[in-house]
């Protein structure tokens, strides 16, 4: 038991301090959370190469000097991720102004990506890791019964490569402005 645990239990038994066991979980959960996101910070991204909706191959490498958002999404044409990929698709000339890429990824294969994109006219790239590969790398693979799903979770890579935010709370209907803020602050 850590200290803070022992000081925080003898305290309320001798009922110096009343705390709800939900705040203290949740307290747990936040620092959790926090390290989880820590981990990748400073860390150079893995590299990878996979196909886009229409077929082409994308590799980190190509991306040098330029600010990559790699967004991985659960599923094509679920409602959550369309509204996500919609917020990119409204921010996307900010994006490019700002030397910044988007990717999108899921398990979703090529073909899938291909309806998805046209039908929502999607300006930048999504990454079929229908061989769950990359999302294996950074952890983010979700059992679902007897499918698989990426967790929806971002990261962010400087111009250099390297991991500069991880967002692994994200809202689907904010998001893509976040990112966008994040990309200014950093790059000042």
């Amino acid at each position: 038991m850590t200290v803070f645990r022992a000081l925080l239990a003898s305290c309320t038994i001798t009922g110096l301090i009343t705390i709800s066991p939900f705040v203290f979980a949740k307290k747990e959960s936040d620092n959790l959370l926090t390290a989880i996101q820590k981990q990748w910070v400073g860390q150079k991204a893995p590299a990878f190469k996979l196909q886009d909706q229409q077929g082409q191959w994308h590799q980190l490498s190509q991306y040098k000097g330029q600010w990559v958002v790699l967004y991985f999404y659960p599923k094509d044409n679920s409602p959550g991720c369309t509204q996500e990929a919609n917020q990119f698709k409204a921010l996307y000339p900010q994006f490019i102004k700002n030397n910044a890429v988007v990717l999108g990824v899921s398990l979703d294969d090529v073909k899938s990506h291909q309806k998805f994109s046209e039908k929502l006219n999607l300006p930048f790239p999504i990454l079929a890791d229908d061989q769950h590969k990359l999302a294996k790398l950074f952890g983010i693979v979700r059992n679902l019964g007897f499918t698989q799903i990426a967790k929806r979770e971002s990261f962010l890579i400087d111009p250099k490569g390297t991991i500069v935010y991880h967002y692994t709370s994200v809202d689907t209907q904010t998001h893509a402005v976040q990112v966008l803020q994040d990309i200014q602050k950093f790059s000042q």
